[in-house]
């Protein structure tokens, strides 16, 4: 369920606005940040589709949000964000560490990209980075990052993380869930039509040449990703 606050100008903290799908999540940042004499929680919402309208009210300095959440891309969010809300900071939170899911995040306007496991030591720092206008990466994360680059791996591969759009990589990943069509539409809320759509986009763009090697292969992407 959303949460808004409406901002206010009496106590000078930067506004920070939290999306996750996740309420207990949620709570967790919201105390952490409240704690703090510099920072505020503006406002909540559990979903993309809820965060961006709150986040154009609320108008905070930081949105914290989740890369994965049901019924929404928070990568397509951030976009959105840097589109509507451009003096607003997004950090990404997320359980994803492959470095294709840091540079899809940044790339889409992310200031700052930080793991869940080690949010507790790593958030408040990230905020007040993206706050003076910094890049905020944990040293680990820039790392990977720098050796992708070195190794020339960045954007030149055929992983479907890089091939497609986050929509369509959100019809592949439920794919390789076992989820139907008509349940992909259903989740997604989109039209039956839609769905076919971008399957035969995915199809296209990964060189598959029917419905039955499309869904072969989303398994054996989601059995991979499994792995990790």
């Amino acid at each position: 369920m959303a949460q808004e606050i409406t901002p206010d100008a009496d106590s000078g903290k930067k506004r920070i606005f939290i999306v996750d799908d996740h309420p207990l999540v949620r709570e967790w940042l919201a105390t952490l940040i409240d704690q703090q004499s510099d920072l505020k929680v503006c406002g909540q919402a559990g979903s993309a589709s809820e965060g961006l309208g709150l986040i154009a009210t609320a108008k905070p300095h930081v949105a914290i949000v989740d890369i994965s959440m049901e019924g929404g891309s928070g990568i397509e969010l951030i976009r959105d964000i840097k589109v509507t809300c451009p003096e607003v900071a997004a950090i990404v939170l997320s359980m994803h560490e492959e470095g294709i899911q840091v540079e899809r995040a940044l790339r889409a306007g992310a200031r700052g990209y930080i793991m869940k496991r080690e949010a507790t030591k790593n958030v408040l720092p990230a905020i007040r980075h993206v706050l003076e206008g910094k890049l905020y990466l944990t040293e680990k994360t820039a790392r990977m990052m720098a050796e992708m680059f070195v190794e020339g791996k960045s954007s030149a591969t055929t992983s479907p993380d890089e091939l497609l759009s986050d929509r369509e990589l959100q019809v592949f990943r439920l794919l390789g869930r076992g989820y139907s069509t008509r349940q992909i539409a259903k989740e997604l809320c989109v039209g039956f039509k839609t769905v076919q759509a971008f399957c035969a986009r995915i199809k296209e763009k990964l060189k598959l040449s029917s419905g039955t090697e499309l869904l072969r292969e989303a398994l054996r992407w989601h059995d991979s990703e499994e792995e990790k």
